[in-house]
């Protein structure tokens, strides 16, 4: 997979927005984990769910595959429910 297979079309600005930078992240890994992601889940996420998600993605590319793998605690200020989201579906996902 190289990138988004879902339409933009039904998105609002912000979950469009969001679903680019999923898959525009800078690390190949973080690209399919959160770019998957937000395929199967951007337009069902709560502006709460978003607003974690957003922030999440502030978190570095080499930090949050550590904390997505299990290789590294998850800091207080990203173990939210979105975060677990994440994870879980990540154990679903095709590579």
């Amino acid at each position: 997979m190289t990138g988004s297979s879902r339409t933009t079309a039904d998105l609002q600005p912000r979950q469009r927005r969001i679903l680019f930078r999923s898959w525009h992240r800078g690390m190949r890994e973080m690209d399919l984990i959160l770019g998957q992601f937000a395929d199967a889940h951007i337009d069902t996420l709560s502006d709460e769910e978003l607003d974690q998600y957003e922030a999440l993605m502030e978190a570095l590319d080499r930090d949050l595959l550590k904390w997505v793998t299990a290789e590294a605690a998850v800091p207080a200020e990203f173990d939210t429910p979105i975060f677990h989201k994440v994870v879980a579906s990540r154990n679903e996902m095709k590579f």
